[in-house]
């Protein structure tokens, strides 16, 4: 299940994984894609009071995934925010395709470890870079 503020790339990240044209579409409301994958909404995440639904998604996924886009000064997750999730957790940064600055990415990894991450990659859905080693961790969780 990808978790992230609207415009995150949590969809691309999808499309990505799915080796599906990349094309910008608003999810709406939460979606399975790829038979496996399930996109949250940004608005899930950016209203409290959608919270409970997360949670109960939550219980049918092998992981959650905490997305955050490089390139955002605002982080939204609260700390230790795992803790709603009985599965675990895996923090993605996107977009390190437009953000070339260590320092803020390393801002970025720390916030996604505090907010309960056991592990974080850095990924592009542009480009590819990073998300061969994310499907690989995700799939050997479930095996």
């Amino acid at each position: 299940m990808l978790i992230g503020k609207s415009g995150c790339g949590k969809t691309s990240l999808c499309q990505r994984i799915f080796y599906n044209e990349l094309t910008y579409k608003k999810t709406q409301s939460i979606e399975v894609v790829g038979g496996s994958a399930i996109d949250t909404p940004g608005e899930y995440l950016e209203h409290r009071q959608f919270y409970k639904a997360l949670v109960v998604t939550a219980v049918e996924t092998d992981a959650v995934l905490l997305l955050h886009s490089a390139d955002d000064t605002q982080f939204i997750f609260s700390p230790r925010m795992s803790g709603m999730f009985n599965r675990p957790v895996i923090g993605v940064i996107t977009k390190i395709d437009i953000c070339s600055d260590d320092e803020r990415l390393q801002q970025v990894e720390y916030a996604l470890l505090y907010a309960g991450a056991t592990k974080v990659f850095a990924v592009s859905n542009t480009t590819g870079e990073g998300v061969t080693e994310l499907i690989e961790y995700i799939e050997n969780l479930s095996s």
